[in-house]
Formats: structure tokens, sequence, C-alpha cells
């Protein structure tokens, strides 16, 4: 256990961030449950280093907080009742139709794989969340960890600098916290909520990076005779490890700051929040950190649902299908799964005040990148969209698709004290059409 990754609930101010680590620790020896190694350390010139980086897989999250609707995106009804205003516009993929809101998705359709024929059950905000977020329905005895921070876990590599997990939400709509369950702190994520720069990552006024680094050595040196045939030595280790997260983020600082980028990649991306966001995950997934989350708000449309989506599915279409070219053209798609889920759908009726409520009983999710095979669409609802005639999928199988997708056995278990707990729920299926 010597790659912690605290719980940062306000900002990365160092004694907080050991803290956390420490706490994390004594839940994840108490619980006895197993974990792998750390996470990828910074980007290096080494031409070998590279070629490493672009190989080893990771994960890029894309959560549409609140609810984002299928019937404006992924799985359009033009000319029925339930459909709306919008037009559907054909793809690469011969016969399957998109939003004409997401144009540039249409053409990068060879990319992706879409499901449109999820059932999850659950509409209410938090429960929906947790159930998609974990593959599992709560369970009183035992909190479960979400699905990031298992790939965080399963995808890092030992000794790195950089944090395992990131995870952005700007805005304060929906904002959902992933939670780390019977792993511990060890695997929270860094969360970035308020900028996209970590906070309190300075040194100190009048201290030099030659003499911070002294420090540095002198007191990993002690504290390791220290913990040397004592019992609580795997504690000791865990403050070290977290000194050394510390110390690579305060060296990281660059990579967190979009002024680094070249003027047209910035443009490319755009501005706005959810622009910015991507960009820097594109940075951090080549610089190593195996897991980034990326989150968006305001999908919740009971109110002018049209209006909404007309003005979140175009920068949704264009960032999303820039980031995808980015990743592909730096030769890290192949090696990145991209994950693009909401809670929940839109329903068909559409309400007295222009909207779309909470729908789980037929909507749509999308994957790109490693182990998936591009150009598919999986399943199909009605000529309403009000169920799914064909291909069901629960969130449980959904779970189980990330993980096969990334090569991670979806039966393989973790061991909370006595008891085995597999990744992802028993019988859960992955879905053998969009894998590769």
């Amino acid at each position: 256990m010597s790659r912690p990754c605290p719980r940062v609930e306000h900002d990365v101010h160092r004694r907080t961030f050991l803290r956390g680590v420490l706490a994390g620790a004594a839940t994840t020896v108490l619980g006895g449950v197993g974990t792998a190694g750390g996470s990828l350390g910074l980007a290096s010139e080494v031409p070998a280093a590279d070629q490493l980086r672009r190989e080893r897989k990771r994960a890029l999250f894309i959560w549409l907080a609140g609810g984002a609707s299928q019937f404006e995106m992924w799985d359009p009804k033009p000319g029925r009742d339930t459909g709306g205003p919008f037009r559907s516009i054909a793809t690469r993929v011969a016969g399957y139709h998109v939003s004409e809101l997401m144009p540039q998705l249409a053409d990068r359709m060879d990319k992706l794989a879409v499901v449109r024929s999820l059932n999850t059950e659950i509409s209410a905000h938090e429960q929906a969340a947790d159930l998609i977020s974990t593959g599992r329905p709560k369970e009183a005895a035992l909190e479960y960890p979400e699905i990031g921070v298992v790939l965080s876990n399963e995808l890092a590599v030992r000794d790195s600098e950089l944090p395992d997990y990131v995870s952005m939400f700007l805005s304060s709509e929906g904002r959902r916290r992933p939670e780390t369950g019977f792993l511990g702190g060890y695997h929270a994520p860094l969360l970035l909520e308020e900028s996209l720069r970590p906070r309190h990552i300075d040194l100190p006024a009048g201290l030099s990076e030659a003499e911070h680094q002294q420090r540095e050595h002198l007191r990993e040196l002690l504290s390791s005779r220290f913990a040397r045939r004592r019992a609580g030595e795997e504690l000791v280790s865990g403050y070290n490890a977290a000194y050394r997260k510390v110390r690579g983020l305060m060296r990281a600082d660059k990579l967190f700051d979009l002024e680094q980028e070249p003027a047209a990649d910035r443009e490319r991306y755009g501005r706005t929040a959810y622009g910015e966001q991507c960009l820097l995950a594109r940075r951090l997934l080549e610089a190593g950190v195996p897991m980034v989350k990326v989150a968006r708000g305001f999908w919740d449309s009971h109110h002018d649902n049209f209006e909404s989506h007309r003005e979140l599915v175009p920068d949704f279409d264009h960032v999303t299908s820039v980031l995808l070219d980015d990743l592909q053209q730096r030769g890290l798609l192949d090696s990145t799964l991209v994950i693009i889920l909401s809670e929940f759908g839109r329903t068909p009726e559409i309400n007295k005040d222009v909207g779309r409520d909470h729908y789980a009983a037929a909507w749509s999710f999308a994957l790109a990148g490693c182990g998936v095979r591009g150009g598919t669409v999986v399943g199909k609802t009605d000529e309403d969209g009000r169920a799914v005639v064909d291909g069901q999928a629960d969130a449980a199988d959904v779970a189980a698709t990330i993980y096969q997708a990334l090569g991670i056995d979806p039966e393989k278990h973790y061991y909370v004290g006595p008891r085995p707990v597999p990744l992802a729920k028993e019988g859960a299926r992955p879905i053998p059409e969009v894998l590769l």
C-alpha cells in the first residue's frame, strides 16, 4: 500500500492531504482489501517512456450530470409525438441516425459504440447516480467503491508522483464526489471543484526548491530509519508515499496550467468550462494519470428541455469530437477508454413546462477507445422511445463492460475481511457487441 491518494473535500493542503491518506491506510489495512500498485509518473523526455505511456491503459469518465436526453442525442425519434422539434441526421454507421445537434460526432461515429437499451429502473438523482456509478444497488452492510475508484486502483502504476484519479466538477449543480467505499481514503481522487489548478501546492515564501528537496531527503531518511523493525511500519511508508504525492503535485504545477498549451489548441477545444476540462483531461492522461473524470452539469431539463439541449449538446458535440481526435492523433485513444454516462435519460413525454422528466426505463450511453469496437450501435427502443425492445442492459452490465474493455476481469475479487467481493455484481454480463 505505497500509493495513497487522499480524499480532498475542499483543497489540497499538505497537512489535510496527509491526514486523509493515513486515515485511508487504516481503513484499508483493517478492512483487508487487496489493492494494486500506484500510478504512472510525470512525463519523461525518454522515447521509451513516451511509448510506455501511450500503451498503458487509462480511462476518461465524461459525466453528464442531471440526466442528458437520449432523444436529443443518441436515440432521436423525429416525427413522433415524443420526438421533439429536432431532425435526425445520418452518421458514419450505416442506418444509424443521431440528433441534428451532434453533427461532429455523427462524422466520428466510427470511433464510438452506442448502447441505446439501458434499463436501470431507478430515476431519483442520488440513488440512480449511486447505481450507475458503482454498477450495484445500495447495500446496508457494505459501501461499494465507484467504478472510477476501482479503475484508478486497477490501472495505477507503483510509485507515481501524480494522483491516480483526478475528478473535475466546476459547476455546483449536480456535483457528485466519487465515493471510495470499502477501498478507503487511499483511493479518493484529487478534486478540482473551484478551479482547474490544485490549491496550496506552492513552496512557502523564502524557501528555495533546493532547500525543500534537502528537507524532504532528510525527512524520508529519518522516518525510514524510525520505521525499521517497528510495528506500524506500513503507516510510516504511507506518510512517505503521501509526501511524494505532494512533491509530485508541486513539480507538476505546469501540468494544470492551460496557458502551457498552444493558443490554437485552446481555441480548438473552446473556452467553455467543458472545453477547458477536456483539454486538461487530455494533458493529465498523456502525463500518465490513469483515471480522469470530467463532469458537465445542468442536464436536468424539467423546464425548456429543447432550449437547454440546444445550448448543451453542440458544446458537448464539438468538444468531445476535438478530444477524440486529439487522443487519436497523439496515439492515446487505443489505450484510453472514454465513457460517456448520465444517471438516467429523459422521459418520452413532454411535460407542461416543455421539459422532459427523469426516465430510467430506456436510455443510452456511449464508449470509445480502448477495447471498444467503434462504429457499433447496440440495442433498440420502440418507435416512441418508451421501452427497450432489443438488447436490454442494466447498470451491472455497464460496469462489467467497462472493466472488460480495459482488460480487467469483472469477476476479479477484492476481500473485505473474509468476504470476497467481485468487481462487477454477480450475474453482470459484459455487452459483447461493443467489445473487441
